[in-house]
């Protein structure tokens, strides 16, 4: 099955990010319905991590969880990510498409699975003493996602190593200011509405 084979490629690219990531872009071995599988699979375990985790380590009152939030914390961290990165380089003479950024950064997740999935078993059997261990699987996920989008960035883009932490520093800061922008910009609908909806009132107890 075709899907399957594209699936087992982000093994490839998880343990080869140099060699996965150029296959990626120029032999068209990235798939985007695979980046967006990955994204969904993260966004699940994510949820599953909150509700399930051993409670040694697990500090989140269940009853208080709400599976839509994690769209705020994995989803929309990700789509800013991909947005402010294609804005930023088309900026920077990078030579990366929209898609292909999408793809890189769906791909460069894959660790986050990975490694949080049998730490999501080892949770519920460890004991206070062994959670270090837990803590320490989780740092190095995060640091192979961050080393695999730093790759996938650079592949991408076909930018120097230097360039690439400028311009994934610069993302982030774009990432703070889309989030400002879009913030402000439901304010003042909101304060628009109120204003409108306040003379409506007031026309209403006059006629």
């Amino acid at each position: 099955m075709q899907f399957l084979k594209d699936a087992k490629y982000t093994l490839h690219v998880a343990f080869h990010p140099f060699d996965g990531f150029w296959d990626l872009k120029y032999e068209n071995k990235g798939k985007l319905r695979i980046a967006l599988t990955i994204l969904l699979c993260v966004t699940v375990m994510m949820i599953l991590k909150r509700q399930y985790a051993g409670y040694v380590v697990n500090f989140n009152y269940p009853l208080d969880l709400n599976s839509i939030d994690e769209l705020k914390y994995i989803v929309l961290p990700f789509l800013l990510w991909c947005v402010a990165n294609w804005s930023l380089t088309t900026l920077m003479d990078g030579e990366g498409k929209f898609k292909e950024i999408v793809i890189a950064t769906g791909y460069a997740m894959i660790p986050l699975i990975l490694i949080y999935l049998p730490n999501l078993l080892l949770s519920n059997v460890i004991s206070l003493r062994e959670s270090p261990f837990y803590y320490l699987l989780e740092s190095v996920a995060m640091l192979w996602f961050m080393w695999l989008l730093f790759i996938g960035t650079m592949t991408v883009h076909q930018y120097t190593v230097i360039k690439t932490i400028m311009t994934m520093f610069l993302t982030v800061v774009v990432m703070g200011v889309i989030i400002f922008l879009g913030l402000l910009f439901f304010s003042l609908i909101q304060q628009f509405v109120g204003f409108v909806y306040t003379i409506y009132q007031e026309l209403s107890l006059r006629s």
